[in-house]
């Protein structure tokens, strides 16, 4: 969890993402952000991203981004 928590932090360092649960549903991260994220977690847990789990839901708090993770069968 402290490496995702990391490369969030890399990208908005000024939001507490352990608080956080509307990431992309209250506009803290956009598009590039999103892509950037994704590019990231897959170098760092070894997994693919596929487009099927490119929604809000999947990335708007740490807990969400970390379940995706572990569906997609990353350890942490």
């Amino acid at each position: 969890m402290e490496r995702l928590l990391q490369i969030l932090n890399s990208l908005h360092p000024e939001t507490d993402f352990r608080k956080e649960t509307a990431l992309v549903d209250g506009g803290l991260l956009d598009s590039f952000d999103i892509i950037t994220l994704i590019q990231e977690i897959s170098d760092a847990y070894g997994v693919d991203v596929d487009l099927e789990y490119v929604e809000p839901e999947n990335f708007n708090s740490v807990e969400a981004i970390a379940g995706l993770l572990r569906r997609l069968g990353a350890e942490f």
